[in-house]
């Protein structure tokens, strides 16, 4: 155990958590719902202070987040050589062990350190000499799949070292054994959800779901599954002062409130029949997971719903192989929308934003939101009774 106050996160409890661009609205929402206090939005994420029982339910329920950091030390810096002093008079030792893995990520805006790779370098070194010095041995860096990941920020010549207090990113639940091409990334899935304020009340459907990423986002989240259920290790558990009485009893508790409503329903479909059994395999891995349906079955084919909430992905460029065959297929799609499921609402995410508009419908709602790399577009529409709404 370290002494009090040692790291910054220590004083005033301050933290980091990044999430997708687009999601914030919700990633807001979700900070609030979980206790967390002084929320401010910063780059592509929010600054939040959080007392341990608020950081250790945030972390085992996030839905949206991909990361969380906890401040270690905060000092201003102008040169590998300073960066080296300070990390190095960190108590590295009460963060990770000899025998464990690292990594450091770094990033460095208008400073003097312009080159991230060698901050990220000069990190590495003052952790290495620290243990060297000590110890006589050296840990060793693991790029890939680390014990300890870390972060470091120097913007305007400020340097911040964090730790990672998810130990990857939080987007990988642990259901996902079974994937696909190109799969949508869980915590967009999970904003998909949370966009379209679907409350498990009407049966929602997916006719393009891939190895059924939206489907068991949808089902945790009506379920009232923890996003970290199925997780096994964070690095949360490497900060000095982390409590497992604590950790436990807050898991207990999440835990002891997962709740699969008799009438829930869930319909997934997919053309290709290697997609079905991935997310029949997926599913399987959540509480009653199986009760979803999913079915191999060409949207066209199936007779639509006339009072549902639609949360799909279609394929587009990557999935297909050309652009021609997405505009084809969407165009094929909107039709089906305004015929066969008038009095239901859609929300469509599109990889490619000039795609939009080949669906043949106005949105009622938008939103940018990134898929991993991508720069994509949510749309939601209301599909309603007799004539279509042209798209303009």
């Amino acid at each position: 155990m370290t002494a009090t106050n040692t790291f910054l996160y220590q004083r005033g409890h301050p933290y980091f958590a990044s999430l997708g661009g687009g999601l914030e609205e919700w990633g807001a929402q979700e900070l609030h719902s979980v206790g967390a206090t002084e929320i401010k939005a910063g780059y592509r994420g929010f600054h939040f202070q959080a007392s341990p029982a608020v950081l250790y339910r945030m972390l085992y329920t996030s839905r949206l987040f991909s990361r969380v950091i906890a401040p270690l030390t905060q000092f201003d810096c102008h040169s590998p050589k300073y960066l080296h002093r300070r990390a190095y008079d960190l108590p590295w030792e009460d963060v990770m062990r000899l025998d464990q893995t690292f990594a450091v990520q770094a990033v460095t805006v208008h400073s003097a350190m312009h080159h991230s790779r060698y901050a990220a370098l000069s990190l590495k070194d003052a952790i290495v000499d620290r243990f060297r010095d000590r110890t006589g041995q050296r840990p060793n860096v693991d790029p890939k799949t680390p014990d300890v990941s870390l972060h470091l920020y120097i913007e305007r010549n400020q340097a911040v070292i964090s730790l990672d207090l998810a130990g990857g990113s939080l987007h990988r639940r642990g259901y996902r054994m079974d994937a696909i091409e190109a799969p949508m990334q869980e915590t967009v899935a999970a904003g998909m959800v949370a966009a379209s304020g679907w409350d498990g009340s009407r049966k929602l459907v997916d006719p393009f779901c891939g190895s059924g990423t939206i489907l068991c986002e949808a089902w945790m989240r009506a379920c009232r599954i923890p996003a970290g259920y199925l997780r096994s290790s964070l690095g949360l558990f490497q900060l000095p002062d982390f409590d497992p009485k604590l950790w436990a009893q807050m898991k207990a508790e999440q835990d002891g409130g997962i709740r699969c409503p008799p009438g829930l329903e869930l319909i997934g479909s997919d053309i290709d029949s290697a997609a079905i059994r991935a997310a029949r395999s997926n599913l399987a891995r959540l509480p009653e997971g199986q009760r979803v349906k999913v079915e191999v079955a060409d949207f066209t084919k199936l007779k639509g719903w006339s009072d549902a909430v639609i949360v799909t992905n279609p394929p587009y460029g990557i999935r297909l192989g050309k652009p021609d065959a997405a505009e084809q297929l969407l165009k094929a799609f909107g039709d089906f929308l305004k015929q066969r499921c008038a009095g239901s609402q859609a929300y469509v995410f599109y990889g490619d934003e000039t795609l939009v508009k080949k669906l043949g419908l106005k949105p009622s709602q938008k939103w940018a939101v990134r898929n991993g790399g991508l720069d994509g577009r949510l749309c939601g529409y209301d599909l309603f009774a007799g004539a279509a709404r042209p798209n303009r």
